[in-house]
């Protein structure tokens, strides 16, 4: 039975020419949408998505494209699954309910997501929220030497097309779990039923999973290079929850986030990576008080 969000109803929303969005809404009032991560659906949001309903939001939570319920294009080249056209499948998504201008939360993959998102379309995006991701380039640029063995997955899955996909096509469940166990510091978080939903969805989205995390290695860094070159920053407040990795890998998250946004308010955390199922008052509270600002 296809896991949802009690009490939000379920639309697929055409976003582009032959692809739609699963997208889980509910509420009335200021509108916030939550970007999930990798490797997840948007029932990573349920109990933030709840709370921020009950504080008086309209909340969209969608799959990602190539994630969970969501079309999964073949990838016809970077741009398929840049972040650029993942961004520009969330402006769609919140325009088609009526939002031109709306908070954006985004975890792991889902905020790298959300930051294009806030450089390419200030005017849409109020406020922004980041959980436990650096920028595309930046996270890049601190891997280095024995440090980077912690992303191995985004070295695997930046090699060209045919070998990454074949090597976790053939231990999906391992390849997969793995994430879950490693990243997570209170397994309770994500209950059995969850889990085996997370692990069904991303068995189902090899080929598409793959291909967004191969942007990243690509067209992704371009797009962040050239709007460093160009001095282009987040105009917005932004909010930046994190795990304390910069001690773990040598680097300064404050400073790195702040050449971006100017109006930050950067978070270190207790919980593990998972953490809007693993200390979801806490984020749910950070929203809150984001959208406030």
């Amino acid at each position: 039975m296809t896991q949802t969000i009690s009490g939000f109803d379920y639309h697929r929303v055409p976003v582009a020419d032959d692809v739609a969005l699963n997208v889980a809404v509910a509420g009335s009032g200021t509108p916030i949408v939550l970007l999930h991560g990798f490797p997840q659906t948007h029932l990573m949001w349920r109990h933030v998505a709840t709370d921020l309903v009950a504080a008086g939001h309209t909340v969209l939570a969608p799959d990602l494209r190539g994630y969970g319920a969501s079309d999964k294009p073949a990838e016809a080249g970077p741009d398929t699954y840049s972040k650029r056209t993942m961004a520009a499948d969330i402006i769609a998504v919140a325009k088609a309910f009526g939002h031109d201008r709306f908070a954006l939360a985004g975890h792991d993959r889902g905020a790298l997501v959300a930051f294009r998102a806030g450089l390419d379309h200030p005017e849409a995006i109020s406020h922004l929220a980041c959980l436990d991701v650096l920028p595309t380039l930046d996270m890049w640029d601190v891997l280095h030497s024995t440090s980077a063995a912690v992303g191995f997955h985004l070295y695997l899955m930046a090699q060209p097309p045919g070998l990454p996909e074949q090597m976790i096509s053939a231990s999906a469940e391992a390849f997969f779990s793995f994430f879950l166990d490693q990243w997570t510091k209170d397994p309770s978080a994500i209950p059995d039923s969850v889990r085996a939903a997370y692990l069904e969805a991303s068995r189902e989205a090899v080929p598409s999973i793959v291909a967004d995390y191969r942007a990243s290695a690509t067209v992704d860094v371009e797009h962040d290079r050239a709007d460093r070159a160009a001095g282009n920053r987040l105009t917005m407040p932004v909010a930046v929850m994190q795990q304390d990795w910069g001690a773990a890998l040598g680097y300064d998250a404050v400073a790195l986030w702040s050449k971006w946004a100017p109006d930050l308010d950067h978070r270190t955390v207790e919980a593990g990576h998972f953490m809007a199922e693993e200390d979801p008052v806490a984020v749910a509270a950070a929203l809150r008080d984001l959208v406030r600002r």
